[in-house]
């Protein structure tokens, strides 16, 4: 039996644009990749200390960061490609001083001076990489992370 093919969708992950179109046609909900703070909860406080400086990169509209907030975590700089998805966190998390909003590709985060973060927490981003980026892209991303750690 032949599988038909033409329903099927090759996403670029690594677009901006393909990240605004979704998070506007999914307007107002969050989405977490893979497991909730709830489930990762047990790993991030052994080896994250509530008073770490920490760059969530590629947070989309996930609630990882609100749910850190929650649990005592007191900085959390998150970042993501899609603009769309930076603004409608910024509105909604307005009035939580403990997260901060930037749109930025996590490839280039020269805007951070070295060693700006205690810890960077990573569900999503380079999993998405590895289907839609070269090594060298890949690399890329991997040297920006350790330098500002």
């Amino acid at each position: 039996m032949f599988r038909d093919v033409s329903s099927c969708n090759t996403y670029n992950y690594g677009d901006a644009l393909y990240w605004d179109f979704r998070y506007i046609q999914e307007a107002g909900g969050a989405f977490d990749w893979y497991q909730r703070y709830s489930s990762l909860r047990p790993f991030v406080r052994r080896y994250v200390p509530t008073s770490s400086r920490v760059l969530m990169v590629g947070c989309g509209n996930a609630l990882m960061s609100e749910d850190m907030v929650k649990d005592g975590y007191e900085d959390i700089m998150n970042i993501d490609i899609s603009s769309v998805a930076i603004e409608m966190m910024r509105r909604k998390y307005e009035f939580v001083p403990q997260l901060k909003y930037m749109q930025m590709d996590v490839r280039d985060m020269s805007f951070f001076p070295d060693e700006s973060f205690d810890s960077v927490m990573d569900k999503v981003w380079h999993r998405c990489s590895n289907k839609c980026f070269s090594d060298v892209r890949r690399s890329e991303q991997t040297s920006q992370t350790w330098r500002d750690l």
